[in-house]
């Protein structure tokens, strides 16, 4: 397939951070009514080592306008939009191709994207013979509600990560399995502010909780990091640990505030640490964290392969936006 004519593609630059972001909040814009996407996330995004943005990215250009763009992460998982000034001329079936393209020579056998349920993805997805994978929610505690806090099992404790350097390494969980519920998300030392072993162990159990999923690929400590603890303007409040009574982290979550809104982006709990109310704890203190740091609304997102949507929805929270997510063997 070709562009329409005065497009020019090429791979993405880490110059063009600001205005992939720009396009992105255009088409969130366009297709949910809000912007979630943040500068950061961009940023994260392409400093993870396994992602190469030369030959896993590119960029329609209408002249010095970033009109479309789209990446594809470890062969499987496909970021993609098309401004909405500019769909309906075919850019995104030829972005579609691409990606395709881009995971095949790279060893993939199966790519796909999670789009908001309604949109003209996925009207364009259908027509391409994609089908359905998993479905995944955004839930909102509603504006005057509070989920009620969940008291503590004697023994344990929530606390913050300890950056190295701070006089406490952390306390590691080598060997330690486990399960997670919501979210998603090298070795050697751990740098300031970063944490040593608090910032492996808090990776250690979103690892283990994750790699449940059907059709999850493991991370690297160092792609989780770009997202977390290396993540501009991360601070160690955001992440949280629940700790044993032998001072162990058994439960984890990570929280991010922008624009008012504290967005719970990963949840882990231990499996042998499971109904404990640990997770319910997490979840409360990370929204109460959130509001002191100047949050005054709280999200978080699930998908149906965590089997999280029940929980959630019992402590009150409600599903404000439904994403689908739609694949194809390549």
């Amino acid at each position: 397939m070709n562009l329409p004519d005065g497009l020019v593609a090429r791979p993405l630059e880490p110059t063009d951070a600001g205005v992939m972001y720009e396009l992105f909040a255009a088409s969130e814009l366009a297709d949910t009514g809000e912007v979630a996407v943040e500068p950061e996330d961009i940023e994260g995004d392409w400093q993870r080592p396994s992602f190469d943005l030369a030959t896993e990215s590119i960029g329609v250009f209408d002249g010095e306008s970033l009109v479309a763009a789209a990446e594809v992460y470890k062969t499987r998982r496909a970021e993609a939009t098309v401004h909405p000034d500019h769909r309906g001329r075919g850019i995104g079936s030829w972005l579609a191709r691409w990606v395709e393209d881009c995971s095949r020579r790279r060893g993939g056998h199966l790519v796909g994207q999670s789009v908001p349920v309604g949109s003209s993805a996925e009207q364009l997805y259908r027509s391409l013979g994609y089908r359905h994978g998993w479905q995944s929610w955004v839930l909102v505690v509603p504006e005057g509600a509070a989920i009620a806090p969940q008291p503590l099992a004697t023994g344990y404790t929530l606390r913050d990560l300890v950056p190295a350097g701070a006089g406490d390494e952390g306390v590691g969980v080598e060997g330690v399995g486990g399960e997670g519920v919501g979210g998603e998300g090298v070795g050697g030392e751990g740098v300031a502010g970063e944490g040593g072993g608090d910032a492996h162990a808090a990776y250690r159990l979103v690892e283990d909780a994750f790699n449940e999923w059907p059709d999850r690929q493991p991370s690297s400590f160092e792609d989780w990091a770009a997202g977390t603890v290396r993540r501009p303007g991360f601070e160690p409040w955001q992440i949280r640990f629940a700790v044993d009574p032998d001072g162990i982290p058994v439960g984890v979550a990570f929280t991010i505030v922008a624009d008012g809104c504290g967005y719970v982006d990963q949840l882990a709990v231990r499996a042998d640490q499971r109904g404990r109310g640990l997770a319910r704890a997490l979840l409360v203190d990370a929204f109460e964290r959130a509001r002191e740091h100047g949050a005054t609304r709280s999200e978080l997102s699930t998908d149906s392969r965590t089997g999280a949507l029940p929980l959630y929805e019992h402590v009150g929270m409600v599903v404000s936006k439904r994403y689908q997510h739609w694949m194809t063997d390549v």
